[in-house]
């Protein structure tokens, strides 16, 4: 996995969901280029929605930090052969409007109700999530319970790592800060348009166009990125991050026996540094057990070949769970 020091420097420099194996431009994309549908939440706000295939339970997906749907461009196409499911930007990023601060789950967690309501989904929900995606929608079936049919979770971040190393947490939390300093530095600049055509240290705010996207996509993550919604809404997650994970998975939480499908990364800390390797591995392991005692009808899969971004790496084994969650869903009507 991915720590937060990393996955933070991959926001700044703006590295989205591409197709990591492409050479030319992959005109698939495109369609991440414009928003799909754009839904009223309510408060004079506007969340982006991408769904795709038709059938029920519908499955949400939830990408991770500072992602938007783009995320899951290869997952969802599968799950759509079968059933309804969607995609959307969270507040701030994308193609969404920016939301109130902070960006902490129980904001995440509201808007996506409203979103699911707003659009007028069938209710109960799969819930699929990645990483910080994967707090998210256990947040939610927590608040909403007759909403979660199924919950699949993407290679769920460890948490309280300071259980078993607070040396690793007090050097990867100040890591943490120069990157969120740099970010502020970042939307200082957009909010003076300086990210238009940045020079000097802002230039560092916005990368290059990406080869393997298409212009327009190109242009739209561009547009985005200078805008100062995106910027505070990334530093906003990026703050209450440093809480999240660093809250223990509550002995009170509880799904039923809703079905609850935990995937693992065999790759998930390949590029951690043995100190905080073997701290995360620990916390991974108590956070799963944790995680996976919330369900009477749990399961935990580990992934072989995959990275954190499983997504990516092993979408198969996500298209699979969903599958098998679905099932389990039918069944039990």
């Amino acid at each position: 996995m991915l720590n937060r020091l990393a996955a933070a420097s991959l926001a700044i420099a703006t590295i989205t969901c591409a197709a990591a194996d492409a050479i030319a431009p992959d005109a698939s994309l495109a369609i991440y280029a414009k928003p799909a549908t754009l839904v009223d939440i309510g408060n004079g706000r506007k969340l982006n929605l991408r769904c795709s295939g038709e059938g029920a339970p519908v499955v949400m997906l939830e990408s991770g930090a500072t992602a938007d749907s783009m995320a899951w461009y290869k997952v969802q196409p599968a799950i759509a052969k079968t059933t309804k499911v969607c995609a959307y930007d969270r507040a701030g990023f994308g193609f969404s409007d920016d939301g109130p601060l902070p960006r902490d789950l129980d904001a995440d967690a509201k808007d996506l109700h409203a979103l699911i309501h707003g659009a007028k989904l069938a209710t109960p929900v799969v819930l699929v999530g990645h990483s910080l995606g994967t707090n998210i929608v256990r947040r939610y079936a927590e608040k909403y319970p007759a909403d979660a049919a199924a919950i699949v979770l993407v290679d769920p971040p460890p948490q309280r790592i300071s259980d078993f190393s607070k040396d690793w947490v007090k050097t990867d939390n100040a890591m943490h800060e120069n990157v969120i300093a740099f970010a502020k530095m970042c939307e200082k600049a957009a909010s003076t348009g300086g990210l238009a055509k940045p020079t000097g240290d802002a230039a560092k705010c916005i990368r290059p166009p990406d080869p393997r996207y298409p212009d327009a996509l190109n242009a739209a993550i561009h547009a985005q990125k200078q805008k100062p919604p995106f910027w505070h809404t990334l530093i906003s997650e990026f703050e209450t991050n440093m809480t999240i994970f660093e809250e223990p998975v509550s002995p009170k939480e509880s799904h039923g026996v809703t079905p609850l499908i935990v995937l693992v990364a065999d790759g998930s800390f390949a590029d951690a540094p043995p100190d905080g390797k073997t701290a995360m591995e620990a916390a991974q392991q108590k956070t799963n057990k944790l995680i996976l005692a919330t369900s009477t009808r749990s399961e935990r899969r580990l992934i072989a070949n995959s990275s954190h971004d499983m997504q990516f790496d092993q979408p198969d084994a996500i298209v699979a769970a969903v599958a098998d969650v679905i099932r389990q869903v039918r069944e039990h009507k």
